[in-house]
């Protein structure tokens, strides 16, 4: 099962890029994450369908990341100065998850996935439709951000969206062998280390981590390489494209439909997952979405070559 929905957007062309002149001038605070040798994906795969194995080495250059998800702070400033509309201004609507869809709202339901409505005027800056602002989420990551999104904000900020590999090996914090970024601690529902769901999905959540949307970009404790909530709060763009490692006949349509929609690698799960449904804050998890699509749980962290 997915906890993301589809774009489910209407056939429409690409965009121009917006001119972008930030220059490298919005670095948020960053992190060195050394080169070398790194183990990606893993041989004990808990949703083969999403392609998590074989695991695999790879050589990286050292590179930089920033220690947190764009806050919306910082996406705000990337707008102010640019003009830039996102995917969801330009559609007009974005997915809200239902128990933050305001009551008497018409929110229609996407195929397969009823816990999120379908919201006019949903956007990063109103994240659940009209009335709704980030006044009091300055700090929290930015949300309703599309693949689109956040390629473009990174062009301006002087960065890029790190590869799959690249985030696999960072959030692994120097332990090649970790299954999430504080080790093999298995979270559950008295709490947990990251922003993911406690109680019964989708219509329950405790709250025992201590929020029920996104928290702030540095709730929690950093891992070892000192990246803030690199899994759960938000899913973060990788720019790879996604494609599943299999011959099987399963996986042969699955990439095929992912070709179709362009999909990108979306790493890290978010505040929705929960083990009995969307257990995707490992780091070996991942999904794919198309680059337009764009929901109340879609965030992105940039990297920086060293």
């Amino acid at each position: 099962m997915t906890c993301c929905p589809a774009g489910g957007r209407e056939a429409r062309a690409v965009p121009a890029a917006p001119a972008l002149h930030g220059g490298g001038r919005d670095r948020a605070e960053t992190v060195a994450i050394p080169g070398g040798s790194a183990t990606i994906g893993t041989d004990a795969p808990e949703l083969r369908e999403d392609g998590e194995g074989p695991a695999r080495r790879v050589m990286l250059r050292p590179f930089r990341m920033d220690a947190h998800a764009v806050t919306n702070r910082r996406f705000a400033a990337f707008v102010a100065a640019t003009g830039y509309r996102t995917e969801a201004e330009r559609y007009g609507w974005s997915y809200v998850f239902h128990l933050f869809v305001p009551k008497g709202l018409d929110a229609p339901t996407p195929p397969g996935t009823p816990w999120w409505g379908k919201v006019d005027g949903a956007y990063w800056a109103a994240p659940e439709g009209p009335g709704s602002d980030v006044a009091q989420r300055a700090g929290h990551p930015a949300v309703h951000i599309a693949w689109n999104d956040a390629a473009a904000f990174a062009t301006w900020a002087g960065g890029r969206l790190p590869t799959e590999a690249e985030w696999e090996h960072a959030a692994k914090g120097g332990n090649d062998h970790a299954r999430f970024p504080w080790g093999d601690a298995e979270p559950d529902d008295t709490g947990a280390p990251c922003n993911i769901w406690q109680g019964d999905f989708p219509r329950r959540n405790t709250a025992a981590d201590g929020w029920i949307g996104t928290a702030p970009v540095d709730a929690f404790a950093p891992n070892g390489y000192g990246l803030f909530n690199i899994c759960g709060n938000v899913w973060e763009w990788c720019a790879d494209a996604f494609r599943v490692r299999s011959l099987s006949a399963a996986a042969k349509q699955r990439n095929r439909a992912a070709t179709a929609e362009r999909e990108r690698v979306m790493k890290g799960g978010s505040y929705l997952c929960h083990r009995s449904y969307c257990y995707r804050y490992r780091i070996a998890a991942r999904s794919g979405r198309s680059p337009d699509t764009s929901a109340g749980h879609l965030g992105c962290r940039l990297a920086y070559d060293a």
